[in-house]
């Protein structure tokens, strides 16, 4: 199975993460950022993930710590659970509408971390969740995950083009992480 845990304490959070990669889309996440936990359980849903975040942090100063760290965490039990990559896709590509928005991701799991990340928020906040932390959460993940990624978003509503980023991410992944053959998806024959 594919499956990874991790937990990270700091003086400033402490997160635990379980990931089931060939899951059914369930969630339980608990990270005291209300709009964040909204984001995490949609890409489980859209990624076919199993995923159990608890995290607590100094949220009391604000959501940058929580959602850093747990971005870090969940790259690395992402980067876990895929193992030695053989026989996925490796490749992922999703165009995803939510209303007036429409996000484009394009990933690669092979190993080499880059985000490019283009997106143009209205509001500094959508609830408890500060618009910037979208590119920072996804920063973390890529860097601690290994993963390329390309990421664009359009639209008015800055709910709809945050959820539909993590929507997109999360149908990209599901893709990339498909089981399609047998060996290491690379001419170099590792990753």
């Amino acid at each position: 199975m594919r499956t990874a845990k991790q937990k990270r304490k700091t003086s400033e959070t402490s997160i635990e993460i379980k990931l089931n990669l060939d899951g059914s889309g369930s969630a339980d996440i608990d990270t005291g950022v209300a709009f964040f936990d909204h984001m995490l359980t949609s890409l489980a849903r859209h990624g076919g993930l199993d995923l159990t975040v608890q995290a607590r942090g100094d949220v009391h100063v604000d959501e940058h710590h929580t959602i850093e760290d747990v971005g870090i965490v969940l790259g690395g039990v992402l980067s876990k659970a895929l193992g030695d990559k053989k026989g996925i896709a490796r490749f992922g590509e999703a165009r995803v509408p939510m209303d007036e928005a429409l996000a484009e991701v394009a990933l690669d799991v092979g190993g080499r971390s880059y985000l490019t990340f283009d997106a143009r928020f209205m509001s500094p906040k959508v609830g408890d969740f500060g618009t910037q932390m979208t590119r920072h959460f996804f920063e973390s993940l890529v860097s601690n995950a290994g993963i390329n990624v390309h990421m664009k978003v359009e639209g008015e509503n800055d709910h709809h083009k945050i959820e539909v980023l993590f929507k997109a991410f999360a149908v990209a992944l599901r893709r990339a992480m498909v089981v399609s053959g047998d060996g290491v998806p690379s001419t170099k024959g590792v990753l």
